[in-house]
């Protein structure tokens, strides 16, 4: 009877399982990813939710930003993102402000689902990374300082 039971709710969690678009292997997801990849090659895209005139760089660094920035990533980034060169679910933070717009980089921030869907470079990442970054609902005011504090460590002054 137990038997019985353990299929029935096996098949009845399968279900509740389907009628989605998820890939069931990962040769399906690789194969989705490649035709999202396809379909979006075109030129980087530095998003909507930012403007690059609404960004102020500053020299030297605003040490109140860099401080808050800090914060942000030790409460939101930290457990995928390294400050180093090395990936841990994300790419690492060395060298991003170098190789990215700041316009590029608070928009992936502040709109991933947006840059994820448009931008060829944010593709590129969630084809190497396997993993979509979430939505950590980062405000444009606590992108500026996290792009502060990436621009520190990097080595800016």
């Amino acid at each position: 009877m137990i038997k019985y039971i353990l299929i029935w709710f096996s098949l009845v969690f399968l279900g509740a399982c389907g009628g989605n678009s998820e890939p069931k292997t990962q040769e399906e997801g690789n194969k989705m990813l490649e035709e999202a990849v396809k379909e979006g090659e075109k030129k980087e895209v530095h998003g909507t939710e930012v403007k690059e005139a609404d960004i102020q760089i500053t020299n030297p660094l605003d040490a109140k930003m860099v401080a808050d920035g800090q914060s942000i990533y030790d409460s939101k980034c930290l457990s995928c993102h390294k400050l180093t060169d090395e990936r841990i679910v994300g790419p690492g933070w060395k060298d991003v402000t170098k190789r990215r717009k700041p316009v590029w980089i608070m928009n992936m921030i502040t709109n991933v689902d947006m840059m994820l869907a448009e931008d060829a470079e944010a593709q590129k990442l969630l084809e190497q990374c396997l993993v979509r970054m979430p939505n950590q609902n980062v405000t444009v005011a606590d992108a500026r300082s996290l792009l502060e504090f990436m621009r520190q460590n990097d080595g800016e002054k």
